[in-house]
């Protein structure tokens, strides 16, 4: 046996032994003549798994032209739709569905197979359930199922139960639709699936739960997959795939500094590969900058949106902390716009909504956007939508001067964000909360929100609006408001700055027309969150 068939032998028994590693080591030098068919898929998949993207879509063809000229339909037809699906997740549509087109055409006339199944998974699942028709892609994902338990194939079986799953979520069967990804997961966890079945179905099942904000189930979907990559730890893509999804989850948690070093880490090499996690892990990128108030945010939302993510409702959000209220409030409006009438993609908008519409003077907006936020909470009714919707529908009680009304609304949503870890979060709502308690003449219990909240502030190195006078006050109007967010009158404040009841008025409408708020409730919250104090 020479070195260069030697080689080969061991390459194909790394290959078997899903050592991607080695198995791409020793392809590399084998003389390519030497390669089978057969060998150069499998040394696709190892370069695969590599993240050596180029490599893969080279070897692959080659693969394909090689199973053709052998009378091989079947493999031709699997190489090809691999290479589909690898040019889609790149960003390149035409040669994706070019190369889909040829699978399909490579088929006609072939019995079912099991190349079929993907296929109609790839092209009526996957494809309806973009285009917002669930309905359709429930059919085909039973059709799926159907035709994976009649060919003895475990793989479509699950593929095809994820899908159905998904698309009875799309159509608000939550609880239904997530028992069935729930059950496709469990012919994954007895290892009954092939490497790439099984990652796919993971990224499927964490992406679906975020996308819903089931935070709990998300975090134990993402450990889980943690578990199973760890035998894989060349799995450069899958684990790239799954790094997003726990920067995203370190985003939420207030784990800022691991949340950016993991999403900048993988962000490069998705580039090449998927580049719509690559968008993905910038935008994890631009909300954790947004919150520590780097101006390098900006920037990062843009690198998100060069690579097909609308960095809304962030950039809204950072526009809000430049005071342009009425800006953002126009960027937002656009943004729901634009998502259509899915109502899970509009969820984290109209959160994002309530809180610049106040800004922004427009209670009505900011009452349609809550109302729309609890229809979705109450259809889905995921942990992270609740506490979204209790959220919103506490913050516009506030800005209407209804703190009492308010007061438990608000609680409620505290204890949910606790709950799930969302530090951030919860502090904010401490600060709502201190309002609250401040219009209803409880100081101590106002105090101690606030201790609360700047604790947790401080610790994540949150942005805080530095103490000045912003938004062109004057220095006396940010007396007056520090003196409203400490619960006094008219009359108090007289006292406290020695001048009269009217002084005090007319500092007060002054200040409310600069700030756009048209409530002593709401020019408090703007008076701790810009950091105007009784003490300051």
């Amino acid at each position: 046996m020479d070195e260069h068939t030697d080689n080969l032998t061991l390459a194909r028994q790394a290959c078997t032994a899903t050592d991607w590693a080695t198995a791409a080591a020793l392809f590399d030098v084998v003389a390519t003549e030497r390669l089978t068919a057969d060998d150069l898929a499998a040394y696709a998949d190892a370069a695969w798994w590599l993240g050596r993207i180029e490599d893969t879509l080279r070897l692959n063809a080659a693969a394909c032209d090689a199973f053709l000229a052998g009378s091989r339909p079947v493999e031709a037809a699997w190489t090809a739709m691999v290479l589909g699906i690898f040019h889609l997740g790149r960003g390149d549509e035409p040669q994706g569905m070019g190369w889909i087109g040829r699978a399909g055409r490579l088929l006609q006339g072939v019995p079912e197979c099991k190349v079929h199944g993907y296929l109609l998974h790839l092209t009526e699942v996957e494809a309806n359930l973009q285009a917002g028709r669930p309905g359709a892609a429930a059919e085909a994902a039973r059709r799926t199922q159907d035709l994976g338990r009649w060919l003895g194939q475990p793989d479509l079986v699950a593929l095809g139960l994820n899908g159905e799953g998904r698309a009875l979520i799309r159509s608000g069967q939550v609880a239904d639709g997530l028992k069935l990804l729930d059950e496709a997961m469990v012919t994954v966890l007895d290892g009954r699936l092939d490497p790439f079945a099984s990652g796919t179905l993971y990224c499927h099942t964490i992406a679906t739960c975020h996308e819903v904000a089931d935070i709990r189930r998300m975090s134990r979907w993402i450990g889980l997959t943690e578990q199973w990559l760890a035998g894989f730890p060349a799995a450069v893509a899958f684990g790239g795939l799954c790094a997003v999804h726990r920067a995203q989850l370190q985003l939420l948690r207030g784990e800022w500094d691991e949340a950016e070093r993991t999403a900048l880490r993988v962000a490069a090499d998705l580039d090449v590969n998927r580049i719509d996690y690559a968008a993905e892990a910038w935008y994890v990128v631009a909300e954790v900058r947004r919150l520590r108030g780097d101006p390098s945010a900006a920037d990062a939302y843009d690198e998100a949106h060069a690579r097909g993510r609308d960095p809304q409702p962030g950039r809204a959000l950072l526009q809000l902390r430049k005071n342009q209220p009425v800006a953002a409030a126009t960027a937002v409006r656009s943004a729901v716009a634009a998502a259509g009438p899915d109502p899970l993609r509009r969820a984290p908008l109209w959160s994002a909504a309530v809180e610049i519409a106040i800004a922004a003077g427009r209670l009505d907006d900011a009452s349609d956007a809550a109302s729309e936020l609890a229809a979705t909470a109450s259809r889905y009714a995921t942990s992270g939508l609740e506490a979204m919707a209790a959220t919103a529908h506490g913050t516009v009680l506030l800005a209407k001067d209804r703190a009492e009304e308010a007061l438990p609304v608000l609680r409620d949503a505290c204890r949910r964000w606790h709950e799930l870890g969302a530090a951030y979060d919860a502090a904010a709502i401490c600060v709502r909360l201190a309002v609250a308690y401040r219009a209803l003449g409880d100081e101590t219990s106002a105090a101690a929100e606030v201790a609360r909240a700047e604790t947790t502030f401080e610790r994540l190195g949150a942005y805080r609006q530095p103490p000045g006078s912003p938004d062109r006050l004057t220095g006396r109007e940010c007396e007056v408001l520090a003196l409203v967010a400490d619960g006094r009158s008219n009359r108090e404040i007289g006292q406290a700055l020695h001048i009269s009841d009217r002084t005090v008025a007319r500092h007060l409408t002054n200040a409310f027309h600069k700030i756009g708020v048209a409530s002593r409730t709401q020019a408090a919250r703007y008076a701790i969150d810009h950091g105007l104090t009784a003490g300051r």
